[in-house]
């Protein structure tokens, strides 16, 4: 992955798992929005912060395929991300708690990052065409 490209692809990452909690804040249960006009007026917010996060997020996320060598590498750090943005988003916000299986999925997912990262790129000869 070139420069940058790694960078934009888990900032894209980090405002997916943004959208995602402003969503849950958004539709969460009903009975915090009956204690007045406050809590529908972030909630209506906490709706157009949805749609914000996912229109920079696709932008950035654009940017880092297009500095990334690969889609794939871009698309790997971006969901790694997010599944890790998530996870201590949900533990601020909502209290969630983290399994001893949610630390070994990070583990796996953080290996495979470094093992995507670190590989050295292949280059594939093609053959010339011979001409008659």
């Amino acid at each position: 992955m070139r420069a940058g490209g790694g960078a934009a692809a888990a900032f894209a990452g980090l405002l997916g798992a943004a959208a995602a909690a402003a969503a849950k804040l958004a539709l969460g249960p009903g009975e915090e929005a009956a204690g007045g006009p406050l809590p529908v007026l972030l909630r209506v917010s906490c709706v157009g912060l949805v749609f914000a996060c996912n229109a920079v997020m696709w932008t950035v996320f654009a940017k880092a395929l297009r500095l990334s060598s690969s889609s794939a590498a871009a698309s790997v750090t971006t969901t790694a991300s997010n599944f890790i943005s998530s996870a201590v988003l949900g533990k601020l916000l909502f209290g969630e708690t983290w399994l001893p299986l949610w630390w070994v999925g990070l583990s796996v997912t953080l290996g495979g990052l470094v093992l995507l990262h670190t590989a050295a790129p292949q280059l594939v000869q093609v053959p010339a065409e011979k001409k008659e």
